[in-house]
């Protein structure tokens, strides 16, 4: 008789790799907000998938690398704390290209003293026609390491050997029982889910001029019966992004606004009330001081 299994599972990657679509493919929902900017993910978020063999909560985490302010370092220390108590790493690498050096950064800097088992996960492997090329990008990030890890080619986008993914993370999994009930996908508050929300709207819309400057604090949260009434604050670091942000005539504040709020109201299944207000505050990337509650 096979045993139920329950466990951990830590994505980790460079920006940009796919760690986000491969969270919200796993749970079958959007959870976790995801555009084609770096650093998107800012604060891991865990995404729990059940099946009749086993229950893995996914942790999806801030894409790794070389931090160059208190921002990305506090998105290193992020990802790394977030591999302290998993069952297994998901190392998700980018098929499509041979390994570089934000690869080899995250194997040296984080990877390197990791005891548990690792999958090396090769996304949008599917992009590239070439089998030869393929199959040199795949030897590439296997050279990383010391250790012969398995690689799994998928593709995120379509859902392209997912099964086969599960199925290995499964293996690797300790027996146990289920800690949450079979309809949960995410154990995240609504809070968090406003304020990531909000922040990929931002990201979506105002292109280059914003996104890296940019953090969302959710002021006050309010839930009624039939809705939720939230108040959220943009932080941006200069004047020049808040006329941005707010636009002509308020209209791109507007957009983000109301955006953001279909999307909440999807996941509430409530009418939402949503207030944005935006600040400068300069530097604030730089600073150490409330970084925490601002990324």
């Amino acid at each position: 008789m096979k045993h139920y299994k329950f466990g951990y599972a830590a994505i980790i990657g460079r920006p940009n790799v796919g760690k986000s679509t491969i969270l919200n493919r796993f749970v079958g929902q959007k959870i976790a907000i995801a555009t084609n900017k770096a650093q998107t993910t800012r604060r891991r978020i865990n995404g729990i998938f059940t099946s009749d063999e086993a229950q893995i909560v996914f942790v999806d985490t801030p894409g790794i690398h070389k931090p160059v302010d208190k921002l990305g370092e506090c998105l290193v220390n992020e990802a790394k704390s977030a591999i302290d108590d998993v069952d297994i790493i998901l190392f998700v690498v980018d098929g499509s290209t041979s390994a570089g050096r934000g690869d080899r950064w995250i194997v040296d800097n984080v990877l390197k003293n990791y005891k548990n088992p690792i999958l090396i996960v090769a996304n949008k492997y599917d992009l590239i026609k070439d089998a030869v090329k393929r199959e040199e990008n795949l030897i590439s990030y296997k050279t990383l390491f010391n250790e012969n890890y398995p690689c799994i080619k998928i593709s995120a986008k379509t859902g392209r050997n997912f099964d086969t993914l599960i199925t290995n993370v499964i293996r690797k999994l300790p027996a146990g029982e289920k800690v949450y009930d079979d309809e949960y996908i995410t154990d995240e508050t609504m809070r968090n889910v406003a304020r990531e929300l909000i922040r990929e709207k931002i990201l979506l819309y105002t292109h280059d001029e914003v996104p890296h400057s940019v953090a969302v604090i959710i002021e006050s949260y309010e839930e009624k019966e039939n809705i939720d009434k939230i108040t959220a604050k943009i932080i941006v670091e200069q004047d020049s992004q808040k006329g941005i942000l707010i636009g002509r005539n308020g209209s791109m504040l507007k957009k983000i606004g109301t955006e953001a709020r279909k999307e909440l109201e999807l996941t509430a299944d409530k009418k939402v009330y949503l207030d944005l207000q935006v600040k400068v505050i300069k530097d604030w990337r730089k600073k150490s001081k409330d970084l925490d509650k601002m990324y």
